[in-house]
């Protein structure tokens, strides 16, 4: 169970990466008002809950109906999680198109888009969520693990963005580039575990 809420944890920090999002954070709603900001973060940290837990029991359903298997979902998660990976190691926080950040930055909410959908649960933490519950078939509360961590990685998500102006001025950019590049590292090899496995499983 231990190894099951580390594996949890470390995949789903690093994937929704929350220290790489305060730069965004900031640029997106710095101008406004400290409480605005917090009702922001709080809206968009329990959508992306929500959808995170309605994946989690639901994404494999929809996956069986399309024909998709595990494995082949394991390889195709590796692949998008390497991608972001990649970005994170040359410290690109660019998670959304230059249309959507435009479109993001002239919303009066952008609790629900950009900042919960695509920043915080994109196609990588959907990936993740669903392999991970795979795993913790064979470990007693193995989904409550699972859910739990990823409750606790958007809790800490939300403080960061709570104080993202001070965590801002506490690191400056030069300090956000160094914990992503090595949350980047991280991802990178548990990218290519992804891959391995789901090889491994369809040979």
């Amino acid at each position: 169970m231990l190894e099951l809420f580390l594996k949890s944890f470390l995949t789903l920090f690093v994937v929704m990466d929350p220290v790489g999002l305060v730069p965004v954070f900031v640029a997106l709603a710095g101008d406004r008002p400290h409480r605005t900001q917090v009702l922001i973060a709080r809206k968009a940290v329990l959508v992306a809950g929500g959808l995170l837990t309605f994946f989690y029991f639901f994404g494999r359903e929809l996956l069986g109906h399309l024909g998709i298997s595990l494995e082949a979902l394991r390889i195709a998660g590796g692949v998008l999680l390497f991608r972001i990976a990649t970005e994170m190691v040359f410290a690109h926080h660019e998670r959304e198109t230059e249309e959507e950040r435009d479109e993001a930055l002239g919303r009066a909410d952008i609790s629900v888009f950009p900042l919960a959908i695509p920043l915080l649960v994109g196609p990588g933490a959907l990936a993740s969520v669903l392999v991970l519950g795979a795993e913790a078939k064979g470990v007693p509360y193995g989904f409550a693990v699972v859910l739990l961590t990823a409750y606790l990685v958007l809790f800490l998500a939300y403080l960061f963005l709570r104080g993202a102006t001070a965590v801002r001025r506490a690191l400056g950019r030069t300090g956000v580039n160094v914990v992503t590049r090595v949350l980047g590292l991280l991802l990178a090899a548990l990218a290519v575990q992804y891959v391995a496995d789901g090889v491994k499983g369809l040979l």
